[in-house]
C-alpha cells in the first residue's frame, strides 16, 4: 500500500464499474473508423471488457489502496491498456486454491483452468476466453500480476510465462491487435 496514493489521470481513471462500461461503450465506435479492423471488433471489445470486468469483480471490498481501473487505448497505434491495482490473481485464487505458490502459478491456472475466484459462482472461463480470442486472430496480450509475466500472441497455444523482476501488484494488460 502506498503512503500517498494519487488517483490516476480522470480522462483514463474508471473509479467505479458503471463508468468503465461507459468508456467501453465508446470502443466499438472508435474501432469501426479502422476498416481493417471489421472483422474483429467485436472481439477486441469482448477481451477488454472481459479484463476490465475482472478488475471490479474480483477486488470488490477488497482494494488495498485506490479502487477502480486505469483503462487507455490509442486506435492509431493499435492498443489498449488496462491496469488496477487491485490484489492480483494469485490472491484471487488463493481464496479457492489455497495449494497455489506464486504468481506464475496463478497466471497458468488462470489462463488454462475453469476456475473462478468468485467461488460458489458457476464462472471462471473469462481468461480461457481471453486467451483463445488473441491466439485465433491478429493480437497479442501482454498481461501481469505480481511478478509473472504472461505473452499470447496469434497461431501461438502454449502460455509463455516468464517471471519479471519487477512486482507488480494488481494486474496490467496491453492488447495490441
Amino acid at each position: 500500500m502506498l503512503d500517498n496514493p494519487v488517483d490516476p489521470v480522470s480522462e483514463y481513471y474508471c473509479p467505479d464499474s458503471m463508468i468503465f462500461k461507459a468508456r467501453l461503450s465508446k470502443l466499438p465506435l472508435a474501432l469501426t473508423n479502422q476498416p481493417a479492423l471489421a472483422e474483429v471488433v467485436p472481439l477486441i471489445v469482448a477481451i477488454t471488457g472481459e479484463i476490465g470486468n475482472n478488475s471490479f469483480d474480483h477486488n470488490l471490498g477488497n482494494w488495498p489502496d485506490i479502487l477502480g481501473t486505469f483503462f487507455g487505448y490509442d486506435i492509431n497505434k493499435r492498443y489498449i491498456v488496462l491496469a488496477d491495482r487491485g490484489q492480483g490473481i494469485l490472491q484471487t485464487l488463493k481464496r479457492i486454491r489455497p495449494e497455489l505458490q506464486n504468481d506464475r502459478q496463478a497466471l497458468v491456472v488462470a489462463f488454462s483452468e475453469i476456475i473462478s475466484g468468485r467461488s460458489p459462482e458457476a464462472r471462471g472461463n473469462g481468461l480461457k476466453f481471453v486467451r483463445q480470442v488473441v491466439t485465433t486472430n491478429p493480437m497479442s496480450l501482454f498481461f501481469q500480476s505480481g511478478n509473472a509475466q504472461l505473452w499470447l500472441k496469434e497461431h501461438e497455444a502454449t502460455l509463455e510465462i516468464i517471471n519479471s523482476e519487477t512486482y507488480l501488484r494488481g494486474c496490467l494488460a496491453l492488447i495490441k491487435f
